[in-house]
């Protein structure tokens, strides 16, 4: 065999390979059953001493199993041929690494029982990476036949198989944990709700049909809620999608502040709704807006302070409808601003008649007004001088032809 060292054992696409390898969470992991089994075949396959599954890192190659003599969990990456073999579609094969002088320098080859024997079949992945090699080596020289390499291959395909769908059932984990979260969090404020309805109907029996028109309300809320959580599992899609169908948002706001009443006024708030004699009907999933429309006005009251006014302004601007929250609470700050629409983000305003908050209610507002092709944000003068959030949907929902090719 001729073998010509590369100018760099660093592949061109050395960016993404890393990150498919982390996707993995292989590295630094316990001893498992499955690759040492792999492992025990190649060297069984090839009577060698070693065997292993490597996968290449940064600056290391780490064996996640290792049969033989050799007691190590990893080793440089300069010094490990595993950093030549994925630099190679093929297998990699040197039956007798003292016969090439490009290797001569390195430290396992030139050792007292080096490595004079060395195969490794690239454990690439469906995006075509090589993150590792299943690999065999030993101390003096073998020659391979073509039925041997056909097996390494295979056991490296069996490698990647069994990665691949692991990463799935961690991605499905991963999405019903999301998704659990989202109901959980969506669900909190039509309980809180009827809770407070039923606390006025016991002080006020007056007020039976509106408080029972509120609780019938919000229980149907809860009900769509976790209807379509379990369509959602049982789709098992990561993709949100979108029921498109035309919407009166004057109705929509009147509907919220007269939900959302109760929970103003146990603090003294006042809610001003304001909207353009001219808004026109708007093209939107009105389940999924609802939900951003609720979380605004949730947040508003939540971390504004007693005896002050929230304002709902709705307008058209161009062929947009903009919606804005403001409030006369704690405002934002720059760390703020930077994280707002983050996953789980811890500001550094606080609810200011100690209800709970996770987080999550800002994260799902983005997804869902992106759904749309909208935008929202927000601004703030800074601390203590209120903030008003926005969302802009445009009137007119265009389905692209890859999510109409779905329906």
């Amino acid at each position: 065999m001729i073998y010509k060292k590369s100018i760099s054992f660093i592949p061109n696409n050395e960016a993404l390979r890393l990150q498919k390898l982390y996707d993995y969470q292989v590295l630094d992991t316990h001893s498992e059953d499955t690759f040492d089994k792999i492992a025990l075949l190649a060297s069984q396959i090839f009577n060698t001493k070693n065997a292993f599954v490597t996968f290449v890192d940064e600056h290391r190659v780490y064996f996640k199993a290792n049969i033989g003599d050799f007691q190590a969990t990893e080793v440089r990456r300069e010094d490990s041929l595993c950093s030549l073999a994925i630099l190679d579609e093929k297998i990699t094969v040197f039956s007798d690494t003292r016969a090439i002088s490009d290797l001569s320098e390195n430290r396992f080859v030139n050792s007292q029982n080096g490595i004079r024997f060395y195969a490794g079949a690239p454990l690439k992945t469906p995006e075509g990476y090589s993150v590792g090699t299943v690999c065999v080596i030993d101390s003096a020289p073998k020659e391979v036949t073509e039925h041997q390499m056909d097996m390494l291959r295979t056991l490296a395909d069996i490698v990647i198989n069994k990665l691949e769908s692991r990463l799935r059932y961690n991605t499905i984990i991963k999405s019903q944990n999301e998704l659990m979260g989202i109901a959980l969090h969506e669900i909190k404020n039509p309980l809180a709700s009827i809770s407070l309805a039923n606390d006025i109907l016991r002080l006020d029996p007056t007020k039976t049909q509106k408080m029972t028109d509120m609780i019938k309300y919000c229980v149907a809320t809860i009900q769509n809620k976790l209807t379509d959580l379990l369509k959602l599992s049982e789709d098992g899609e990561k993709e949100q999608r979108l029921s498109i169908e035309e919407a009166d948002l004057k109705e929509m706001l009147d509907r919220l502040v007269n939900n959302f009443e109760l929970l103003a006024n146990k603090k003294n708030q006042i809610i001003e709704l304001t909207i353009e004699d001219t808004l026109p009907k708007i093209n939107i999933d009105k389940t999924k807006i609802s939900d951003v429309l609720h979380n605004l006005l949730s947040n508003a009251i939540k971390y504004s302070y007693s005896n002050t006014t929230i304002k709902i302004i709705a307008k058209k601007i161009d062929d947009f409808v903009e919606i804005e929250f403001q409030d006369q609470g704690q405002g934002l700050n720059d760390e703020d601003a930077d994280k707002l629409f983050k996953k789980f983000a811890k500001l550094s305003s606080k609810p200011t008649g100690k209800e709970s908050s996770n987080g999550l209610g800002l994260s799902i507002c983005k997804s869902f007004v992106e759904l749309h092709k909208g935008q929202i944000f927000a601004k703030s003068p800074g601390k203590e001088l209120g903030t008003s959030f926005f969302i802009s949907l445009p009137i007119i929902y265009k389905q692209e032809e890859t999510e109409i090719s779905h329906h």
